[in-house]
């Protein structure tokens, strides 16, 4: 383990996680930066068109959280 890593874990969770979001801030910024391989932007661009075509279907962002937190 690098000392880098070493010197996160010893952060609270609550600095991690400000860390965390910092660090995922930076990329939404650069985003151009990350490329989507063929096969992930065909099955986004698929995904997309499935709920165009059936907006309903699915469940909502609370629905999923619901069932995530009862796994636990």
């Amino acid at each position: 383990m690098t000392q880098m890593m070493q010197d996160i874990l010893k952060m609270s969770v609550p600095e991690r996680i400000l860390m965390v979001e910092a660090i995922w801030n930076s990329i939404v910024e650069n985003d151009e930066q990350v490329e989507l391989s063929a096969e992930t932007k065909q099955l986004l661009d698929e995904r997309l068109e499935a709920h165009k075509s059936n907006p309903k279907e699915g469940s909502s962002w609370d629905e999923v959280k619901a069932r995530i937190k009862s796994q636990f």
